[in-house]
């Protein structure tokens, strides 16, 4: 398998994955269950792709996102333990969050709404630091043009 392993989760949110990173201890792992939850409800069909480390791999301007191999289909749910959920193999990434967002800005510029990598750019939602990213995230998923 091909391409570089970071410390992020991924969700898929309708057609599109969501890239969740951020520092340790900064909510990945619970923001991607959150977006599980709301799969069917507030949001169409999600599905964990990867908790902690995924995948990355650029492939004709698209940035596809897979779980790391050790740790398909399992989520950190804090104060329980790890559990096994279903997990989608593959998703194309349409959205960055980054969590505790040290350049966080209450209107961001274009520059700060945009993320890059693998040379791919993508949407980019920073969430300051101690904000519940949530919400934000929610009215992005929810907004027609953010990408997904």
């Amino acid at each position: 398998m091909t391409g570089p392993t970071i410390h992020a989760s991924a969700v898929l949110v309708g057609p599109r994955a969501v890239l969740i990173r951020g520092p340790a201890g900064s909510g990945k792992s619970r923001l991607a269950l959150a977006l599980i939850q709301a799969g069917g409800q507030a949001l169409p069909f999600t599905r964990l792709i990867g908790d902690d480390r995924v995948r990355l791999e650029a492939s004709h301007g698209h940035l596809l996102v897979r779980p790391a191999e050790a740790l398909a289909g399992l989520i950190e749910v804090r104060g329980v333990g790890i559990r096994r959920v279903p997990f989608e193999p593959l998703g194309v990434a349409g959205l960055v969050v980054d969590l505790a967002a040290t350049d966080f800005e209450r209107l961001p510029t274009r520059e700060s709404t945009l993320a890059e990598l693998a040379d791919v750019t993508l949407p980019r939602l920073g969430v300051a630091p101690g904000e519940d990213p949530f919400g934000p995230l929610l009215a992005a998923l929810q907004t027609p043009d953010s990408g997904l």
